[in-house]
């Protein structure tokens, strides 16, 4: 079963025009919701959220925190940056090693000569 092209136009707005929330919004979302000052429906219907949304949001944080409490501190970088970062860390040394040896043999070059 295909979809017709008013669905697939439909979907493709809906997409495109999604909410995209900060991670302070989550925050402060899933920090509401823990505080039972309203239902996680009523939250979740003001913020224009889907409840399970609400309740991925809540687990990702609290796994964090639990994480962060015990001991893990690893920054979570993607691959591709530590990468970059580590080639071009290598480069500079060798352009630092590179001038010290130049340095060290004009200096040799300039006290034979005086």
């Amino acid at each position: 079963m295909s979809m017709n092209n008013t669905e697939k136009a439909v979907k493709d707005i809906r997409r495109k025009t999604r909410r995209k929330f900060s991670t302070e919004e989550k925050i402060r979302i899933v920090l509401d919701g823990l505080r039972a000052e309203s239902s996680i429906a009523e939250l979740c219907r003001k913020e224009g959220i889907n409840p399970n949304l609400y309740y991925r949001w809540s687990k990702d944080l609290l796994e964090a925190g639990k994480k962060r409490l015990d001991g893990d501190t690893s920054r979570e970088a993607n691959t591709d940056e530590v990468t970059g970062l580590k080639r071009e860390n290598k480069n500079l040394k060798q352009a630092v090693a590179e001038l010290y040896l130049r340095n060290d043999w004009l200096k040799k070059v300039w006290l034979g000569r005086v």
